[in-house]
């Protein structure tokens, strides 16, 4: 069940590389962004209607889910979205977010308690590597501005510390409710934003409105959820490192559905990935850190 869970979440995350790129096209980053939250808002009334939610008992857990929405969504997606507005190549962008499994390694084993073996922290910065090699092609740093790493730094320590943030201080939530609170705050967070930077100017298309429910039903709601339900079952270092593997997926769609085949480099930065990826996730039964307790 896990295996099939992550492979599902590796390939809408991948997947998402492409829906955004497409939908960023007819609309600035947080229109777009704007857009995608408060779809899912209603894409989540009629699943509260018919299935009931557990909603936090406390004002201290509404506030962990918030915060864990601000950071997981606000911060991510609104850096790594406006970073790519301000000219950052996709390359630089996917490299320094995928750096995201090393950074979770050295939290989760400074303040988490786990451990890595030696095996597995080689194969985190293979799989780093690899993704390097993967997205080399599209590295032009010459689109590098202070603005715009600083904005990918900043998404890159949101996903990060939503994602950790989320499972030490709502390590049982209803995933229904939790997402309901985060898009709502994100919501929140974005339209003011789109209003006041952008005007919220839209041209709509089919495109346009294909990629947010995309985005919305399989990468937000299904995705994430497939993310948060690794995160329990498994140690936060092996679950990240699976963050790797989206970008090999988008090379991989890329040549499905545009003919855009990989060149030599990419191609065994492909394997490279998954090597790293296989050293740092599969030692045997994927078991829940918390069973030997």
């Amino acid at each position: 069940m896990n295996a099939l869970v992550a492979w599902y979440f590796v390939a809408v995350w991948g997947a998402g590389y492409i829906a955004t790129k497409a939908g960023l096209q007819y609309a600035p980053p947080f229109t777009f962004l704007s857009l995608r939250f408060l779809f899912g808002l209603a894409c989540l009334v009629p699943v509260l209607l018919l299935f009931r939610a557990r909603w936090p008992r406390t004002r201290a857990a509404w506030g962990h889910l918030a915060a864990a929405g601000l950071l997981m969504h606000v911060v991510q997606l609104g850096g790594s979205h406006y970073a790519q507005y301000l000219g950052m190549s996709a390359g630089v962008a996917a490299l320094v977010i995928s750096c995201q499994p090393l950074l979770t390694a050295l939290v989760a084993v400074r303040f988490l308690g786990e451990k890595l073996a030696p095996r597995q922290w080689l194969g985190v910065f293979l799989g780093l590597a690899g993704v390097a090699l993967v997205v080399w092609h599209k590295i032009d740093i010459r689109e590098v501005g202070a603005a715009s790493l600083a904005a990918t730094l900043i998404a890159l320590a949101g996903v990060t510390a939503g994602v950790l943030y989320q499972r030490v201080f709502s390590p049982n939530c209803d995933l229904k409710a939790a997402h309901a609170i985060q898009f709502a705050v994100a919501a929140a967070a974005f339209v003011p934003l789109a209003v006041a930077v952008e005007g919220f100017q839209v041209r709509w298309s089919p495109t346009l409105l294909a990629s947010v429910a995309f985005l919305v039903i399989f990468t937000s709601l299904l995705g994430v959820s497939a993310l948060y339900w690794l995160t329990r079952q498994g140690e936060a270092s092996r679950v990240t490192s699976m963050m790797y593997l989206p970008a090999v997926f988008a090379v991989v769609l890329e040549l499905a559905l545009f003919g855009v085949a990989p060149g030599a480099l990419a191609t065994a930065g492909i394997a490279l990935t998954c090597f790293g990826v296989a050293l740092t996730v599969w030692k045997g039964k994927w078991k829940s850190s918390s069973s030997s307790r």
